[in-house]
């Protein structure tokens, strides 16, 4: 289906929805981005690729790119009507337009014209949603994905893991990819939090498909045994069936700290969906 075609369906959807005019996906020059408020959110893609064969691209990361907008403004009947259809008013501009809604649509929009790729799209799930999240969140995810033509297990759940959202993340995320229907997860760390045993036992309880972890701030760790650990790591996470992937790394960087550090995959430089388009043959190479 042509691009101004899921355009208008997921517009069409929103104002049934939401029993309002107003549409906020939009197409510009080949590429989808939403409106919230007064800003309007786009996406930058970041190829994956195996660590020892960088030719090889087993996918790619979704950002947010965000720019501010002029607001839009509602007619009051329009707003009465978004506000009345809600269950929770109390101001809360997240229950008239939900804003996870809205970014992981136009991540998958986006990433429709990389498919040929045959890669994974991950796309990362902020923590502090989850209490907030609809029963139905999950079914309504799945649907976006197969409306949009792509295979769910293609599509890959990242969570961001740290000390005070761990025990959410256990407890939460085997129900909602059940609700999801075979949908991927990751696991995203930091070093430090990679070291507390809750990490070890969130990835033995969730088998995570994927743990990443940032390489940014690699070099001024000052731990003799940081390479080991991090082996120990990768064998944790083969254990239960996955797969490790190092972030944020320059091409010079990523080979040595591939083979340091064991990791399967590598994560590098993020590009706008304009220019990943533009430049995806190359990607390749």
């Amino acid at each position: 289906m042509p691009l101004q075609n899921l355009v208008d369906y997921f517009n069409d959807r929103f104002g049934q929805e939401h029993r309002s005019s107003f549409r906020p996906f939009i197409l510009e020059e080949g590429t989808i981005s939403a409106l919230f408020g007064p800003i309007k959110i786009g996406s930058v893609f970041s190829p994956i690729r195996q660590a020892l064969k960088p030719a090889e691209i087993i996918g790619h990361a979704s950002k947010l790119k965000v720019s501010t907008h002029e607001v839009q403004h509602l007619y009051s009947d329009e707003i009465e009507n978004l506000l009345t259809n809600q269950p929770h008013q109390a101001g809360d501009f997240e229950s008239i337009i939900n804003f996870d809604r809205l970014s992981r649509t136009v991540h998958m929009l986006n990433y429709l014209p990389l498919t040929h790729l045959q890669g994974a799209l991950f796309v990362e799930v902020d923590p502090r949603h989850i209490l907030g999240i609809k029963q139905d969140h999950g079914a309504y995810f799945e649907e976006v994905i197969r409306q949009c033509g792509l295979i769910t297990k293609n599509v890959v759940i990242v969570m961001a893991v740290n000390s005070h959202y761990a025990d959410i993340i256990k407890n939460w995320l085997p129900a909602w990819i059940i609700t999801g229907a075979g949908l991927s997860t990751a696991l995203k760390f930091d070093y430090v939090v990679t070291q507390e045993s809750q990490s070890f036992e969130l990835i033995t309880k969730l088998s995570p498909n994927y743990v990443s972890l940032s390489a940014r701030h690699l070099d001024q760790v000052r731990d003799n045994t940081m390479f080991e650990k991090l082996r120990d790591l990768r064998e944790r996470v083969a254990s239960a069936g996955g797969q490790t992937i190092l972030q944020q790394i320059d091409q010079k960087k990523s080979e040595s700290l591939a083979r340091n550090a064991g990791f399967d995959l590598v994560q590098a430089v993020i590009m706008n969906a304009h220019r990943l388009r533009i430049f995806s043959g190359i990607s390749r190479y």
